[in-house]
């Protein structure tokens, strides 16, 4: 955040505020990470072996260092009784709590939000479920389970070919909206003195993202095909394979870009012809248009298409894989990227850069104040905090209810 006038910072928006977190995978601890970024202290409950995302392989590597920023660290054994009751003596402490856990799993352990609400009317409990109360909320839900049921892998797949998504889009934005009803409740609270329970639900959030095609055929009668196959809103809107097999998105989506693309490219033929004379007319005549532009742009290379693009406001974007994003000019200029230390696998302590949120408060992004955690790294810390003397703490790590 900018300094103030004496140069001391300003506070984060929610400094002062405790979470605690009892959340594992990525809809929860994304949840957390919000709340974390903008001042919260974010305590991460986790399993005496850690959360199970600290040794996922492949596509989950990253979801461990990318989603528990900014938290500390807590190793309990919530199966012993006194790892229990340790669990519910910190959510006491809490303003937030945080849960993704199956149906009443919480209940188990006496953390469900009428056992902890009863002790602190005030607390505000955030779960995150695949489903929200009604006839689905008992199954088992993933991502790539609702993306299936919620219509979103057919509008990303070819027909007949329906295929996820290529980031865990309903567990982030599940959390987000967990955080937006979190930031909600405060405010709430702020005004009644109570708190209240808020739920976030990977399917409903789905749902959510697919409503502009629901509403489509709800104006138009007519089904909404799968984005390869869509009826796009604009002509020039698509991937060219150019020179050497380079690829590069290039659009023109008003009738202002299409003359000024077609002025670019010496297309005085294509802008005096009257079947392409409106952007709706250019929609309706692709099947023509698209394979002239396919040939003539083919000759260039793609930076070279990137450069005349550009000099002339008109939209393009290069085909780019995450790993070159690490690299990229903007990110780098303007904060977007912080450095972080890896807590686990084989690169345990070296440094990465990690993305930022991508908004700014004050004129400042939100940035790292704590690495990702290791595994209890704070345990000793916290339950000092709580009163508990050394010999305590040993007590409870000889018993195995603590890591």
């Amino acid at each position: 955040m900018n300094p103030s006038p004496d140069n001391k910072p300003h506070p984060l928006p929610l400094d002062g505020l405790r979470v605690v977190e009892f959340t594992h995978m990525v809809m929860g601890p994304t949840c957390g990470m919000v709340l974390a970024d903008m001042g919260a202290e974010v305590i991460k409950v986790e399993p005496i072996e850690g959360d199970r995302t600290r040794h996922l392989l492949g596509a989950g590597a990253g979801f461990f260092p990318m989603f528990n920023r900014n938290k500390k660290s807590i190793a309990i054994d919530l199966h012993k009784p006194e790892g229990a009751a340790l669990a519910r003596r910190l959510a006491g402490s809490a303003d937030v709590v945080l849960e993704n856990f199956k149906p009443d799993t919480m209940a188990k352990y006496g953390l469900d939000y009428a056992a902890l609400s009863a002790q602190n009317p005030k607390l505000i409990y955030v779960s995150h479920k695949g489903f929200l109360p009604g006839p689905y909320e008992h199954r088992t839900a993933l991502d790539e389970v609702v993306q299936m049921m919620g219509g979103l892998a057919y509008m990303t797949g070819r027909p007949g070919d329906p295929l996820r998504a290529g980031t865990s889009v309903n567990d982030i934005m599940g959390g987000m909206f967990g955080a937006i009803g979190t930031l909600g409740a405060l405010i709430q609270r702020g005004i009644t003195g109570r708190g209240q329970e808020v739920q976030s639900a990977l399917f409903e959030n789905n749902v959510f993202l697919v409503g502009q095609h629901m509403l489509q055929y709800a104006m138009t009668g007519q089904p909404a095909a799968p984005m390869p196959a869509r009826i796009s809103p604009w002509a020039v809107y698509d991937v060219f394979t150019v020179k050497d097999g380079e690829q590069i998105f290039i659009s023109a989506v008003s009738d202002t870009q299409w003359a000024t693309f077609c002025e670019v490219f010496g297309f005085a033929d294509l802008k005096a012809d009257a079947r392409y004379a409106s952007n709706n007319d250019r929609v309706r005549e692709r099947p023509t248009l698209m394979p002239i532009l396919r040939e003539r742009l083919g000759h260039y290379s793609a930076a070279e298409l990137a450069n005349l693009m550009e000099a002339n406001k008109l939209p393009y974007a290069p085909i780019r894989k995450p790993e070159e994003l690490f690299d990229d000019e903007h990110l780098l200029a303007t904060g977007g990227l912080a450095d972080i230390t890896l807590p686990d696998g084989e690169r345990a302590g070296q440094t990465s850069k990690a993305t930022l949120f991508p908004f700014t408060m004050d004129g400042q992004r939100l940035g790292v104040r704590l690495s990702p955690p290791k595994l209890g790294a704070h345990t000793d810390e916290l339950l000092n905090a709580l009163g508990l003397e050394a010999d305590a703490v040993q007590a409870l790590r000889q018993a195995g209810a603590v890591g």
